[in-house]
């Protein structure tokens, strides 16, 4: 009995040392092998390498790549482990033989060890190579055989072993060595590597060459042996020559991986780029950039976004400028003054609420709110000119007043639904400058507002007149995310597809921005919606336009602020982004949302719906919200005599001669510069002397603006300059008495202007013409 207990005892205790001895051999092996730092990788939509940044620890190690290519997995199993497919993680025939030659030659000449014990000693860095040691290395590797694929542990070999210098795995040596993609690498340059980690410190590209090119070649005929190559490709690769010294990675977009390291250091990141695309683009910066630096501007960057995927397919933070022009500050993502590109938000807004109608007349004429004057690029004024042709030509007097008459803090609202994210403050902060650059906002968020509009359009049209609730989402350059633009509604997001559809109606007009008249670069078959916009001081010049399917931003300048002369959209902007819209397919147009529009008569000369008196006017397709604006206010019935020569009535003519006419007229002002751009345009006839009226005559004062404080400097003699009055008077050949302070000065007829030397001082300016109507302004003058 007690023989029995025994016996039962002592197998109890071998299978608890057993069970012990099985978990112990478990659990041995890490789950993470590798835990050295790896560099960051980025690569284009078609897995084409488009930069690295070097890992912590000063290595070029990628990180574990799973796919190993064909040649170089030949190469190496033929040279380190012929056997690898068959032994368990050791072979003892190759053991037993290195064992042997090491004891006969009395030092350790011969390693015996598999890939599979290599893997295992690079993850053990730093252990010394005795045989103790080679125990552990067999244990752990037959323990990786059973936890991984022999495919895995190939893939854990090639990511981490070394190929000299700081070079380690074999993505990082193809490249380095090579400049290519590991899988584009030649039977020659792949049994290269294949070598190098054999004696890494020892034998490298620029060291050792003879060494090298007997171990390649030897590795070579092997193959050739094998019958894995034949005799010609074996002929052709012992003709190639070997690396002298290693290659920069490539730095296809490096303010791309700058950013991609803030958020996924150390990891392989797969991107959206269009890897020709981007070279091509790059190329095209390049190239302007040589241009620009001679006027002394250091900086461009450039995105394009594809539309219906939202994707980046090229990311250019900088230009290939130096450190000291700030080469590495990435422009995209800086605030930057928007100059006039803002424009075509504000004519959309306005669209969509139907406050305006395409080419309604807007005023463009001298404007003050205040202190503050705004001016057309050209310092001149058309008096009246259709919204749409405002906004194609950027005039910036039209886009105040039109902001004035929105409202600034309706406006504001829309930009913050935009999510313009420098747009910090409030409206009163930024004042009705902010149509003019005022604000600022950065590349990024401009292009995906754009491509947000574009993207609307295209998405009302496909999807029989819907709307996505997450239109307005960030655009990625990770391959990895999938938009997802929300859920469909028959409510529009922000604007409504009519007024995005006649904005970029408006926007791929032949553009004259800025006032350059002969500007003639636009390619006809290429439709393109497109903005320019200059800040204040020449500081920022932009351009961004939109197709179907894409969409470019350019913004050129210097980083630090500093303006120069000819830093202008259309002349520093423009053109690059024309260049790069050459690198792309040509897009259809966008198709007519004619859900929501209707065809309505609208009025010819002035733009608006078509009042009673409208002689002529068009079948125009407006956005439904235009439904809500007002009839023609400027075209009236007026009674004039057989001659069409002069107005008349009751008491000067018999009713069968009056001849009542539609008449086209304009408030003063706007007539008065409009005349002068329009010569057609016809003032309307004053009254026959013979009739009895109270003529409806108006007269408005074009300079200076009510309660305006004037600086009159003095002449190289010494003489205080004039001040020239001006007014427009409804009536051309009326007659205007003016005054100062009450005392008479003079008087003017058909020309009103008339030149004063005021006292310094506040001062009272009075214009009164023939029948008693009076304009009056204060002012103070300064010397």
């Amino acid at each position: 009995m007690n023989k029995a207990f025994a016996y039962i005892k002592k197998h109890k205790i071998k299978s608890v040392i057993i069970v012990i001895l099985l978990l112990v051999y478990y659990f041995c092996l890490p789950k993470q092998l590798f835990k050295d730092p790896t560099a960051t990788v980025i690569t284009s939509s078609n897995n084409t390498l488009l930069g690295a940044q070097i890992a912590k620890d000063g290595q070029w190690r990628f990180p574990k790549n799973d796919s190993v290519p064909e040649k170089f997995k030949t190469c190496i199993i033929n040279f380190e482990d012929e056997y690898f497919y068959k032994h368990p993680g050791f072979n003892p025939v190759s053991i037993f033989k290195a064992l042997k030659q090491n004891i006969n030659s009395g030092a350790v000449k011969r390693g015996g060890s598999t890939l599979t014990q290599q893997v295992i000693r690079l993850s053990r860095k730093g252990q010394s190579r005795t045989y103790f040691e080679k125990i552990k290395e067999i244990i752990l590797a037959t323990r990786l055989e059973i936890r991984e694929s022999k495919d895995e542990i190939l893939a854990y070999y090639s990511s981490y072993a070394p190929f000299g210098g700081n070079v380690v795995g074999i993505d990082a040596a193809s490249w380095r060595y090579f400049n290519r993609n590991p899988h584009e690498l030649s039977w020659a340059e792949s049994a290269t590597l294949a070598v190098l980690p054999n004696a890494p410190s020892l034998i490298y590209p620029g060291k050792n060459q003879e060494r090298l090119l007997k171990k390649r070649n030897r590795l070579l005929q092997k193959l050739l042996q094998n019958k894995i190559i034949d005799s010609l490709t074996y002929n052709l690769s012992i003709a190639e020559g070997l690396p002298q010294k290693p290659y920069p990675l490539p730095q296809i977009s490096p303010h791309l991986l700058q950013k991609i390291v803030k958020s996924n250091s150390g990891e392989r990141i797969k991107t959206t780029i269009n890897y020709k695309l981007q070279q091509q683009a790059n190329n095209v910066v390049y190239n302007h950039y040589n241009l620009l630096k001679q006027n002394e501007i250091h900086n461009i960057s450039v995105l394009v976004l594809d539309v219906k995927t939202r994707q980046v397919l090229t990311y250019i933070g900088n230009a290939p400028t130096d450190k000291k022009n700030q080469k590495d500050v990435d422009v995209i993502t800086k605030p930057r003054s928007t100059g006039s590109i803002l424009k075509p938000f504000l004519y959309a807004a306005m669209l969509d609420a139907g406050d305006l109608l395409p080419n309604t007349l807007v005023a463009d004429i001298p404007t003050q709110f205040g202190s503050y004057v705004p001016e057309n690029y050209n310092k001149e004024f058309d008096g009246a000119v259709p919204a749409s042709r405002a906004l194609s030509r950027s005039l910036n007097v039209p886009a105040v007043r039109m902001l004035k008459d929105f409202g600034l803090d309706r406006f504001h609202h829309y930009l913050k639904d935009l999510k313009l994210k420098d747009i910090k403050y409030n409206a009163n902060h930024y004042g009705l400058s902010l149509i003019l650059g005022g604000a600022e906002s950065n590349l990024w968020d401009l292009c995906k507002s754009y491509a947000s509009f574009s993207s609307t359009l295209n998405h009302f049209n496909e999807t029989s007149s819907e709307y996505f609730s997450n239109e307005f989402c960030e655009p990625t350059f990770l391959a990895s995310e999938n938009m997802d633009f929300g859920k469909k509604s028959t409510e529009k997001t922000l604007f409504d597809a009519a007024s995005i559809y006649l904005t970029y109606e408006s926007l791929k007009q032949v553009n004259r921005p800025e006032g350059d008249e002969n500007w003639e670069f636009f390619d006809d078959s290429k439709q393109i919606a497109w903005k320019t916009g200059t800040s204040f001081g020449f500081r920022d010049a932009w351009a961004i336009g939109t197709t179907k399917d894409y969409v470019v931003g350019v913004w050129v300048g210097n980083a630090d602020g500093e303006g120069r002369p000819g830093l202008v959209g259309v002349e520093a902007a423009a053109p690059i982004l024309f260049d790069v819209f050459d690198l792309l397919p040509n897009s259809e147009w966008f198709a007519k949302p004619f859900d929501e529009m209707t065809e309505i008569n609208v009025c010819k000369q002035s733009g608006y719906r078509a009042g009673q008196y409208c002689e002529h006017s068009l079948k125009t397709f407006v956005q439904n919200s235009g439904l809500k604006t007002k009839p023609c206010p400027y075209h009236k019935l007026v009674h004039l005599d057989n001659s069409k020569s002069y107005q008349v009535n009751t008491s000067c003519e018999t009713i069968n001669n009056i001849k009542n006419t539609s008449w086209f007229v304009l408030p003063p002002l706007m007539e008065y510069y409009y005349r002068s751009k329009n010569p057609f345009y016809k003032t309307l006839p004053r009254f026959r002397n013979d009739c009895i009226t109270i003529e409806d005559e108006k007269m408005q004062f074009i300079y200076p603006k009510n309660n305006a404080k004037i600086f009159l400097p003095k002449d190289f003699n010494e003489e205080t300059n004039e001040l020239i009055l001006k007014i427009a008077h409804s009536k051309k050949m009326s007659t205007v008495y003016w005054y100062i302070d009450n005392k008479y000065i003079g008087k003017t007829t058909e020309i009103h202007d008339i030149a004063i030397k005021p006292l310094e001082g506040k001062h009272t300016i009075t214009a009164i013409d023939k029948v008693g109507n009076e304009s009056r302004i204060n002012l103070e003058i300064s010397q």
